[in-house]
């Protein structure tokens, strides 16, 4: 099971020709994930205040398949693989029923405070489970 949700893509999100810019796609799966973060009750903002450990981005890679649009829903579902010290985040997205871009985000789970990469705590693990395929 993915954690699935629908951007709209706004006026603002478009480039002169209508078609969504790919910062704006950007913006929008780092908006997913911060969704997908505070639904299983780990948020991004407290994670590293209140636990002491971030999941920064160091790698990303989406393939553009088909343009969105202004107006467009656009369902962005978001699948976690748990490793041992990181996590990837895939993606698909689907509009008007075909996909149109897929890609990930690959987080490693580091010690606030640049002391390095630490192992995916289990609690956070166990939360992240149902979704993963």
């Amino acid at each position: 099971m993915s954690y699935d949700r629908v951007w709209t893509v706004r006026f603002s999100d478009t480039d002169p020709f209508g078609i969504a810019h790919y910062p704006r796609i950007v913006d929008a799966l780092h908006e997913t994930s911060d969704m997908f973060m505070e639904e299983i009750g780990y948020p991004f903002w407290e994670i590293s205040q209140d636990h002491g450990f971030g999941l920064p981005l160091v790698e990303i890679d989406f393939e553009f398949e088909s343009p969105v649009e202004a107006g467009d829903d656009v369902t962005i579902a978001l699948t976690p693989e748990v490793g041992t010290r990181s996590v990837r985040f895939d993606y698909t997205a689907t509009c008007g029923g075909s996909v149109a871009f897929e890609g990930y985000e690959q987080r490693v789970c580091a010690e606030h405070g640049g002391g390095g990469a630490i192992e995916v705590p289990a609690d956070l693990r166990d939360a992240m489970v149902p979704y993963e395929e």
